[in-house]
């Protein structure tokens, strides 16, 4: 097999490595403040979503005006994931994670500040962008910071800082905005991205950026084996997870849950640890099967809420419990699985690999709002668990096809 040179120059410092370096514990001070940059980004996107109505009462705007926070936000990262990621691939990696955080402080605080919506928007646009920058570094830096043998587990525990972000983002907003208002809520965040830069400078090593000729075009990467089909599960899967997962309030009233909703997500939310949890455990040595697990226990809890509301009746409620903590779960392990197989087949150009996973996510997050929305009027969100199954079965088909095989094929190569 022909290898490129990138790949036979790092295959070749990794059979120099000495035994005694496979052996090393994971850094866990700077892997946490890896995870602690992914909270806070993450916070900054989701957290108005806990707190429309004060942000729009604030600007005396609508609430579908003070909704496109969270827009503009999803936008920036959207925009910014490929390109800048390209233009800053030979930039060193640590000032451009304080540059990053430094930027997320700034713009929380201009919001913070501003009484005026275009502002505030503005503003929110380019938290996007530095989002953009943090989510496709994170998975690279971790990886280069840890022992080979544990670069799953140390993308696991990177990641968790998204997944705290997912469960306790709203409350920890509604709860901000109700000590604070949601000016200060978003003053808060500031401090603690200021805070996350003193962590970053102390605790997170620096590593050069990618050599001028060792950098890969964006199309030589998606051509790796295994990379088109890995972005094709998050394109798949996060569409299918976003139908359901931005309507499940309405979605859950039809079942007889409305004063239940919010302990169903609860029950959601420990889900999505446990499968963290779980995955950190599993990823680094069975990390094919762990996929295959992932979306099954999607597909199961989609077609348990997808049975007929007539049988479903006489189903004791635990049911829905029981589906709504395998779908967390499902969704808890789903990141470290795929950032995990894109650190596998993607070389020397993870942080590529990476901003073109940013963006396929985004841009299922976006379409599953997009199509829900379209699809509610239409079959009503009841239908909406059996429309995600034939999502779910192709992304499982692709996993099984494209990503498995390509993860079998070749391990892990260091990003040193």
């Amino acid at each position: 097999m022909n290898l490129p040179e990138d790949h036979t120059v790092l295959l070749q410092r990794r059979t120099t490595l000495p035994a005694a370096a496979s052996r090393q514990r994971l850094p866990l001070s700077g892997l946490l403040a890896l995870a602690m940059a992914a909270f806070v980004t993450l916070l900054t996107e989701i957290m108005p979503a806990g707190m429309l109505s004060s942000i729009a009462g604030g600007l005396a705007v609508s609430e579908g005006a003070a909704g496109q926070f969270i827009t503009a936000f999803a936008a920036g990262a959207l925009m910014a994931a490929i390109p800048v990621t390209a233009m800053t691939r030979t930039v060193r990696r640590k000032p451009l994670l304080l540059s990053a955080a430094a930027i997320l402080a700034v713009v929380n605080l201009t919001t913070a500040l501003s009484n005026n919506l275009a502002v505030s928007l503005a503003a929110r646009f380019v938290a996007g962008c530095a989002g953009g920058v943090v989510w496709s570094m994170i998975v690279g830096y971790a990886i280069r910071m840890s022992p080979r043998e544990l670069h799953g587990r140390a993308i696991a525990i990177a990641g968790g800082g998204a997944t705290a972000a997912l469960v306790a983002g709203l409350p920890l907003g509604a709860a901000l905005s109700t000590l604070a208002g949601w000016q200060g809520a978003f003053a808060v965040v500031s401090a603690i991205a200021v805070l996350l830069m003193i962590w970053i400078a102390f605790a997170v090593p620096d590593f050069s950026g990618q050599p001028r000729e060792h950098r890969e075009s964006l199309l030589v990467a998606l051509r790796r084996p295994g990379v088109a089909a890995i972005i094709a599960v998050i394109l798949t899967y996060i569409l299918a997870h976003n139908i359901l997962y931005i309507y499940i309030e309405p979605f859950l009233r039809t079942r007889g849950l409305s004063a239940q909703i919010g302990l169903v997500l609860l029950v959601f939310g420990i889900g999505s640890v446990a499968g963290l949890g779980a995955a950190g455990v599993f990823v680094d040595k069975s990390l094919p099967k762990l996929g295959v697990c992932v979306l099954l226990a999607f597909l199961i809890a989609a077609a348990a809420w997808a049975l007929p509301r007539q049988l479903a009746a006489h189903l004791p409620a635990v049911f829905d419990y029981a589906a709504a903590f395998a779908w967390g779960g499902a969704f808890g392990a789903f990141g470290v699985v795929t950032q995990a197989a894109a650190s596998r087949v993607s070389g020397s150009s993870i942080d590529e690999v990476q901003s073109m996973c940013t963006t396929a996510w985004n841009c299922a997050v976006a379409g599953g709002g997009a199509i829900g929305g379209t699809l509610l009027p239409l079959i009503g969100v009841e239908a909406f668990p059996a429309s995600a199954l034939p999502i779910l079965a192709l992304s499982l088909t692709v996993l099984l096809l494209g990503m498995n095989p390509a993860i079998n094929g070749r391990g892990a190569v260091s990003q040193d």
